[in-house]
């Protein structure tokens, strides 16, 4: 394979590899992806994006996790994808394909990226779970974390409101919920505890990756957890390791995710690390 252009994105820290395919689809193996996601000696990324043509909208975002599989959503890259697109054609709005389906993405007046995540589904069968459960409070615990609300926002999210977000240990439990007998397609697993502000703190171990900086898809699941729980009234400012996201639920249901983005460098990935062989 000859060598491939890639765009470094993030945003607040939760940082993507972005790779043009519309016009040659790399194709990556699971191994390539490994390598490339190799924070030593690749480009390291929590995602990688490949762009393909769509008939459906302005442009079809793949997502890669970094240990090879592939993500059905991921709500800071769309927003990534969605700057992109919108500086490419001259818009303020722009239509994104993914797997979990069509996505809006615009431009705030303050400069961030505003995504509508669409609406979340809260079945047991949708999240999916193992059994059926009431997703509103799930019997699953691990350690010092127990009755979790289960959303799927194009993926599955499983989330514990804590006292404390930061004081758990999120490294030692977040892989242990991750694989959990009840998860048949893993999950990203948040713990979120309440501000004095109305405020929320989120912590995230994203499935297929581990602790993110940011994860939007997760802020999502968040805040409609939250909303479900009585925790908080639609909308909140929901703050990850790497920054605030401003999210809302719309009347209909659908949820708005919007922060900043930011480019960090371009680059040419070797030939080596498209064999995976690094």
């Amino acid at each position: 394979m000859e060598q491939l252009s890639f765009i470094k994105m993030h945003g607040l820290g939760n940082d993507f590899v972005i790779i043009d395919g519309r016009e040659q689809n790399p194709r990556l193996t699971p191994a390539a992806l490994r390598a490339i996601g190799d924070r030593h000696r690749g480009v390291g990324y929590d995602q990688l994006v490949v762009l393909e043509p769509t008939d459906r909208a302005d442009v079809f975002m793949r997502i890669h996790n970094s240990d090879g599989t592939e993500a059905e959503a991921c709500g800071n890259a769309t927003r990534c994808v969605a700057h992109l697109m919108m500086a490419e054609l001259d818009q303020d709005a722009v239509v994104i394909e993914t797997v979990a389906g069509l996505l809006k993405g615009s431009r705030m007046d303050n400069g961030n990226v505003m995504i509508n995540m669409g609406t979340p589904k809260t079945g047991w069968q949708d999240i999916p779970l193992a059994r059926e459960e009431d997703t509103l409070h799930i019997r699953m615990e691990a350690g010092p974390l127990s009755d979790p609300v289960g959303v799927n926002m194009g993926n599955p999210h499983i989330v514990f409101f804590v006292e404390d977000a930061d004081a758990i240990d999120l490294e030692t439990w977040g892989p242990v919920l991750e694989h959990d007998a009840l998860l048949p397609a893993k999950a990203n697993i948040s713990v979120a505890s309440l501000m004095k502000d109305g405020h929320i703190r989120l912590r995230v171990w994203e499935r297929g990756v581990g602790i993110t900086l940011a994860c939007g898809s997760a802020a999502c699941a968040t805040i409609v957890a939250a909303t479900r729980r009585g925790l908080a009234d639609g909308a909140a400012i929901l703050h990850l390791n790497g920054g605030p996201l401003d999210m809302a639920l719309t009347p209909d249901g659908e949820v708005l995710m919007g922060g900043a983005v930011a480019y960090s460098f371009t680059g040419i990935l070797d030939t080596s690390l498209l064999e995976g062989t690094m």
